[in-house]
């Protein structure tokens, strides 16, 4: 039982640390010599923070993007994607236009 709860803090470490992944495999690896797990939980324990890191670093990132949105969209900016559109369709009127 003290085990599984130490796992599910360092776990949870991860998430509001966001160290980098070096940091946490060093600290994974003190971790486990530490607690004096045998190989196969070591490795385990490795790959689930790393799935854990990974996972922590994904949902971040999204967040980040998904607020930048939010606040283009609430501060009426032009997204380069519409710009690269108004340029493409400038382009299309000109050559119509035949100039």
């Amino acid at each position: 039982m003290p085990f599984e709860f130490m796992k599910k803090a360092m776990m949870i470490g991860v998430g509001l640390a966001m160290k980098t992944q070096a940091e946490i495999e060093e600290l994974t690896k003190e971790f486990v010599d530490k607690t004096k797990m045998s190989e196969e939980e070591g490795r385990k324990f490795f790959d689930d923070m790393v799935k854990k890191y990974e996972d922590a670093r994904k949902d971040m990132e999204k967040k980040i993007r998904d607020g930048i949105a939010e606040y283009m969209d609430k501060a009426d900016i032009a997204s380069k994607k519409e710009l690269d559109a108004l340029k493409k369709e400038i382009e299309e009127l000109k050559q119509s236009c035949g100039k």
